[in-house]
């Protein structure tokens, strides 16, 4: 198509290979990047989540200049910057007077429903291209939850193992199993070293992001001085070089492990990298297999780190997609309580959550486990609403975007979508964290208590959250032996664990929702 072309690139499709350049003549073509308020403050994002984006984001634009790209880059300190994307895009169009307008689409839907208006704000052709960095387009996606009564990721999975022959024998899977999980489930030992993860000392370009962080978003949640994650696709690619040569064989044995003071353990923490653009899903997964291939790695952690992306990746991808609008305001559990304070302090004598917020206060981070099992689990069996949930969740990890966040919160963690996507809710005793981490041995409370002011507040909450929920879990085939355990107590005991949970819950100290920010989304 002859004439200008405005190529918009949002943060997070930091790829040079991104649908919207492909077969563009550079002379004919302004890429337009933007730093705008509105995306920092929307909810009020990590310090290192916003340091991390807006350093890539200057990082692939000077990328793009050095390679022969027109790079229109509109900074945060810009004093004719409007704050949001659709009036810069307007703005640029003023500008560079374009033919057309040519973006992918948004992963997320806010943001979507933005562009989307542009055809009729802007004046000129605006064409919407699908993300295809995404192995699942959004349309196969949809095709294939057509019809279906339940919508399983294992299902989902082995199709997308089909399709792109990782991990296949021929037209079975290899080693004969699809899924390893029960291999992946060892708790931690004595002991255990794990190797350093990469940390990327901040070059002059990341050095002036902090600065600017630290000045203009000083009261946001976490802390820049472990600032250390990959910004250019050089980087993430020497990320993966690491995690592939030093920690992937042994990631699938303890990827459920939890170890206070030990963050990373043997997780790859790639996820900034793949969700910014920077490292591509497919490579990743291609890795590994090679790795499993020449005896570097066994079958069930190459087997369990492909799954989280192909699998569950794309599948959550989908389901958001699916599932929203609706998804945001989902409460099947009717749970009206509000945060913690100490999901943002970590001032809570429960030595698990008191690490999983110190970890995410340092890091932007915490690992798959310690989201679900550990902050996850309490929010859900003390009933915690789950908008403030997500909207923490949103707030406080690097790899966090809405549509990868909100349905692991919402659905996976808090069963808020009533078992659209997991069949039954994730809710566990003290029992799990003792027997995957080493949290119970040095906690104020005793995991072998079940009632009182010295046990475990676990053990009290799940009872009294299956006790509270029972008309809709005792005729669930995967917990309705539950019950019967429940039944077989005398009611005494009952009684125990149910004023126990409701003691410790009138504990509780409502978060300042100051912390989370004003939320745009809708």
């Amino acid at each position: 198509m002859a004439g200008k072309t405005l190529v918009p690139i949002l943060g997070d499709q930091l790829t040079r290979t991104i649908a919207s350049l492909r077969g563009q003549a550079k002379a004919d073509t302004v890429v337009l990047m933007m730093e705008v308020r509105e995306e920092t403050t929307y909810v009020k994002h990590h310090k290192q989540k916003i340091a991390l984006i807006l350093s890539a984001m200057r990082h692939f634009a000077a990328e793009l200049e050095n390679a022969g790209w027109q790079v229109d880059y509109v900074r945060l300190t810009d004093e004719a910057n409007t704050g949001h994307f659709s009036g810069e895009v307007e703005r640029a169009v003023a500008r560079h007077s374009p033919d057309r307008v040519r973006i992918v689409e948004a992963g997320e839907w806010r943001v979507q429903k933005a562009i989307e208006d542009w055809r009729e704000q802007l004046g000129v052709d605006v064409e919407i291209l699908p993300d295809d960095r995404f192995l699942c387009s959004l349309e196969e996606f949809y095709a294939w939850a057509q019809g279906r009564e339940r919508l399983i990721m294992e299902n989902f999975y082995r199709e997308m193992r089909r399709k792109t022959g990782i991990l296949m024998d021929g037209g079975k899977p290899e080693g004969g199993q699809w899924n390893y999980d029960k291999d992946n489930r060892a708790s931690p030992d004595d002991g255990m070293s794990p190797p350093a993860t990469p940390r990327f000392e901040p070059d002059e370009i990341t050095v002036e992001v902090l600065e600017l962080v630290e000045a203009r978003f000083s009261d946001h949640f976490g802390e820049l001085e472990r600032f250390g994650w990959p910004v250019t696709s050089d980087q993430a690619g020497r990320a993966l070089d690491a995690f592939i040569d030093e920690r992937l064989a042994c990631f699938g044995k303890y990827q459920d492990a939890m170890v206070c003071g030990q963050d990373d353990l043997f997780h790859s923490l790639l996820s900034t990298s793949i969700n910014l653009g920077i490292l591509d899903s497919l490579e990743c997964c291609e890795r590994a297999e090679k790795a499993y291939r020449a005896g570097k790695a066994p079958l069930n952690a190459v087997e369990g780190f492909i799954r989280q992306i192909i699998g569950w990746r794309e599948y959550i991808r989908g389901m958001y997609w699916l599932e929203m609008p609706q998804l945001r305001n989902a409460n099947a559990l009717n749970a009206q309580r509000g945060l913690p304070e100490f999901y943002w302090t970590g001032e809570t004598d429960m030595r698990c959550l008191a690490d999983c917020v110190r970890s995410t206060r340092e890091n932007a981070h915490a690992h798959h486990i310690q989201r679900l099992m550990v902050l996850g689990n309490f929010a859900l069996i003390a009933g915690v609403k789950p908008q403030e949930l997500e909207d923490w969740f949103l707030v406080v990890y690097a790899d966090a975007y809405e549509w990868v966040e909100l349905p692991n919160v919402a659905a996976m963690a808090l069963w808020a979508d009533k078992g659209r996507l997991a069949s039954k809710p994730y809710a566990a005793s003290g029992n799990y964290i003792n027997k995957m981490s080493d949290y119970c041995g040095d906690c104020r409370y005793t995991v072998s208590k079940k009632t009182g002011p010295d046990a475990c507040p676990f053990n009290s909450l799940y009872w009294h959250f299956m006790d509270r929920h029972r008309k809709l879990f005792e005729n669930n085939r995967r917990i309705a032996r539950v019950y019967s355990t429940w039944d077989r107590m005398d009611a005494d005991k009952r009684r125990a664990y149910l004023e126990t949970a409701e003691e410790f819950l009138d504990s509780l100290e409502p978060a300042d929702k100051s912390w989370a920010g004003a939320d745009n989304r809708t």
